[in-house]
């Protein structure tokens, strides 16, 4: 793998990310703005605006012309929660050059489309088209609603923003409604033109090889735009730990009970710091082989489902649970006793190394898709050295049980959210 970062200007970098396995190149624009409530909305939307049409393509059917002439090529946009940024990505995948008879490289080709959306987008008189906002604004409020309809994943929002509250990590990755309703074809055109003056930048080429003259061109291209008060996407508040656990409760139609737990952890920061935290997390409520699972779930079927995760950045983890009310509290009781049987070392041996298999086979799967290693490198760029999904497995491998236990010990409850149907005792 090639690794090496190429400055591109004033707060823009370049990165190739070398890899044989493709068919196809990708080529990513990775910009990271701060968590702000009231930009929040306005940024998390321009991904999918700016991907949709330009001044040169006005609408779908002329775009996805252009796709097809170069070989079916495809475009993505997505936005991320990053640490206390936001990640706004804008993506093209092509066939590599070597599969076409077109005499230019396809791969420059697209990544001069993928330039054109992102620079030269469909505006006029200071604002975005009203037909273009309005669509990405339905798209938008469809998804959140969607995430309010899907109970887990409303449950762990719910606990992130009582957890977090009035920080930027708090706030929702896309915004809420009523944001999104906010937004105006002059407010995107105002976000978009703060994207290209103070984002931070880093842009992926995944691939074979890098075209002559890629990055010289997207460096061009900065250098026409006045870069100032760039994002310093480095800058991460780890979570503070609470001096008294606070419960929130919330009842609503559902027939299954939710139960979202946050905890705060001594051990954060980047690979180098965290990764023992890692393990400790898979161990704890990762896969079939973790405590919370074959305990809390199978021995005792406390709840439908008992997992770990963690924001190993933020020093944060959660465990979320699905469970009937009259074993809600129960279940919250055996999480905690888990928790203290992880702290004393008194998980098995088996479990340890189940955990760093699975963690070392899930890092390999990276390497099978364009998009996944893409991400990898996007969600590294705080990291003071920039390490490979191979490069992290070879580190898992030489952490110890007692570096495990002492990732353990820092983990301390920080809230409770409960979510349980109407009827019946809150507990």
């Amino acid at each position: 793998m090639s690794n090496k970062i190429i400055s591109l200007g004033n707060g823009v970098e370049g990165l190739f990310i070398q890899n044989h396995r493709f068919n196809t190149t990708s080529v990513s624009f990775n910009f990271y703005l701060p968590m702000h409530k009231a930009t929040v909305a306005d940024n998390a939307l321009l991904p999918f605006v700016l991907t949709s049409c330009s001044k040169d393509y006005p609408d779908f059917t002329a775009l996805n012309l252009k796709l097809n002439k170069l070989y079916g090529a495809r475009l993505d946009a997505s936005c991320e929660k990053f640490g206390d940024c936001q990640l706004l990505c804008m993506r093209i995948s092509v066939i590599d050059d070597k599969f076409s008879f077109d005499s230019d490289s396809l791969v420059k080709q697209a990544s001069e489309l993928l330039m054109n959306l992102i620079f030269n987008p469909n505006t006029q008189d200071g604002a975005f088209c009203d037909s273009d906002v309005n669509r990405e604004k339905r798209k938008a409020i469809e998804h959140i609603k969607g995430e309010i309809a899907e109970k887990r994943v409303y449950a762990k929002n719910q606990l992130i923003s009582e957890m977090f509250k009035e920080t930027p990590y708090g706030i929702p990755k896309c915004g809420t409604v009523e944001d999104v309703e906010a937004i105006t074809p002059k407010s995107l055109y105002t976000a978009w033109l703060n994207m290209l003056k103070t984002a931070f930048v880093r842009v992926h080429v995944v691939g074979n090889a890098v075209p002559t003259g890629l990055f010289e061109g997207i460096k061009e291209k900065f250098q026409q735009i006045e870069r100032q008060n760039i994002t310093d996407c480095k800058i991460c508040k780890a979570t503070v730990p609470a001096k008294k656990v606070n419960t929130v409760f919330e009842k609503m139609d559902v027939k299954q009970g939710k139960i979202v737990m946050g905890f705060s952890s001594e051990m954060y920061g980047d690979d180098d710091l965290s990764l023992p935290l890692m393990v400790m997390c898979d161990i704890f409520g990762g896969g079939p082989y973790s405590r919370l699972f074959s305990n809390v779930r199978e021995k005792m079927s406390l709840c439908y489902y008992c997992a770990a995760s963690s924001v190993r950045y933020k020093g944060f983890l959660t465990v979320d649970s699905g469970v009937e009310t009259e074993n809600a509290q129960k279940a919250i009781d055996e999480i905690l006793n888990q928790l203290e049987i992880m702290k004393k070392g008194e998980f098995s041996q088996n479990e340890f190394d189940s955990s760093i298999k699975s963690i070392c086979d899930s890092l390999n799967t990276y390497y099978d898709s364009q998009n996944s290693l893409d991400l990898w490198y996007a969600l590294k760029i705080n990291n003071q050295n920039l390490y490979s999904p191979e490069d992290i497995i070879e580190k898992i491998k030489q952490i110890t049980k007692e570096d495990v236990v002492y990732a353990a010990k820092g983990v301390n409850l920080h809230t409770i959210y409960k979510l349980l149907p109407k009827e019946g005792v809150i507990c």
